[in-house]
């Protein structure tokens, strides 16, 4: 529960859609530039995953949780005092970025660890779903401060209620106790599924997880950071905050769904059928310009995004092994910020043809890709530090 909440609070990521819409014109900002603090701030917190997972895999998930708060609120309290587009991006991208890294590899972690594997996507879903779950009342929350308030108070608030919530919250984590060792020489001694950093990235298994989920997060990031101002474009519907909203409930709701659905038919069919639906939606989705059409279109990409954050680090448990679940699922991590450049590249179309349909094409185009490489995919097997893969 404390792993929840803390994503919960974290999940201020979301929020941009809404701020970056309601950024005064006289700051002068184009809608390339109103991407950038966010696409920064997925960035830095995809790479912060490695160091952060690395931490918490040694000194426990409190500690680096606490200073996730910590850094996440000093960057929002940071951008509040500044108009200008370089200190949004140094407050809100770098540090609430690294934050929100530190704090959110500290909390799948322990979690997954005090129950048994075939609990572990339905946990992580849980544990996760509280990252996609915040839009449903940070929108919301934004749009209102934001109107009452304006940018600039509203960061400043968001700033201080976070650090105050993760901190207090990152207390609650602890690390299941250590099991007792095996046996010299037994089967557990081996940990033929335990691998290390190093060892992991010698296997295409990994290449072909970081390429699947930069495309399959990619496509989810674009809609999520341009939403708001997709839906005015193409249906002139101006509370583009709901659909933000619903969103998150879709994101949330597919995190649970798809990470309890693997635990019983299998993480890489359930990928598969997650995928599919979601290059259906991008192709289809620039054909739409009905308000109502468009909520029920934004729940089910939500949905569809939000299964990839239960099902890779269910996957990388899986094949890779809990040791260095932290570490390993960090490296794997760095392709969602990769992916997060999607919303920058759709900024960058939209100003260039005043649409975001072929950024829509693009991102169907590349899960067709996922589709390819989750054909190929099969579990690897470590013995005696050597790399083998099953047949």
């Amino acid at each position: 529960m404390a792993g929840t909440g803390i994503n919960l609070a974290l999940g201020v990521l979301y929020s941009w859609s809404v701020i970056s819409k309601n950024i005064p014109a006289e700051w002068g900002w184009s809608e390339t530039a109103k991407a950038l603090p966010y696409t920064i701030a997925c960035l830095v917190f995809a790479f912060m995953m490695v160091p952060a997972g690395r931490l918490q895999d040694r000194f426990g998930p409190r500690v680096v949780a606490s200073i996730g708060g910590i850094l996440t609120g000093l960057g929002l309290i940071l951008a509040s005092q500044f108009t200008t587009l370089w200190m949004f991006i140094l407050g809100f991208g770098v540090l609430a970025g690294t934050g929100i890294g530190f704090g959110y590899a500290s909390a799948t972690p322990p979690a997954v660890k005090w129950f048994p594997s075939n609990k572990t996507g339905m946990i992580a879903g849980i544990v996760v779903a509280g990252f996609g779950l915040a839009s449903v009342y940070i929108a919301p929350l934004a749009n209102y401060l934001i109107g009452t308030r304006g940018v600039s108070n509203t960061c400043f608030i968001f700033g201080i209620a976070f650090l105050i919530a993760v901190v207090l919250l990152s207390q609650l984590l602890v690390n299941p106790p250590a099991p007792a060792p095996a046996a010299s020489g037994s089967v557990s001694a081996a940990r033929p599924n335990e691998f290390g950093a190093m060892s992991m990235i010698k296997t295409p298994q990994f290449y072909g997880l970081w390429l699947m989920y930069a495309f399959n997060a990619g496509a989810g990031l674009m809609i999520i950071g341009k939403l708001a101002k997709l839906v005015e474009v193409q249906a002139g519907f101006k509370a583009g905050f709901i659909l933000v909203a619903l969103l998150a409930i879709g994101n949330s709701g597919g995190r649970i769904i798809a990470g309890t659905l693997s635990d019983k038919f299998g993480r890489i069919k359930i990928l598969q059928f997650f995928t599919a639906f979601q290059c259906l939606l991008m192709f289809i989705m620039p054909h739409f310009s009905d308000s109502t059409a468009l909520i029920a279109l934004s729940m089910c990409i939500g949905m569809n995004y939000g299964s990839n954050l239960a099902l890779f680090p269910s996957i990388t448990k899986d094949f890779f092994g809990i040791k260095n679940f932290g570490v390993n699922y960090g490296l794997i991590f760095t392709s969602w910020g990769v992916g997060s450049l999607l919303a920058l590249v759709a900024g960058h179309i939209y100003d260039a043809y005043g649409s975001f349909d072929y950024a829509l094409y693009l991102s169907g185009g590349l899960l067709v890709v996922t589709l390819i490489i989750s054909a190929m995919m099969k579990k690897p097997v470590q013995v005696n530090a050597n790399v083998k893969l099953t047949s």
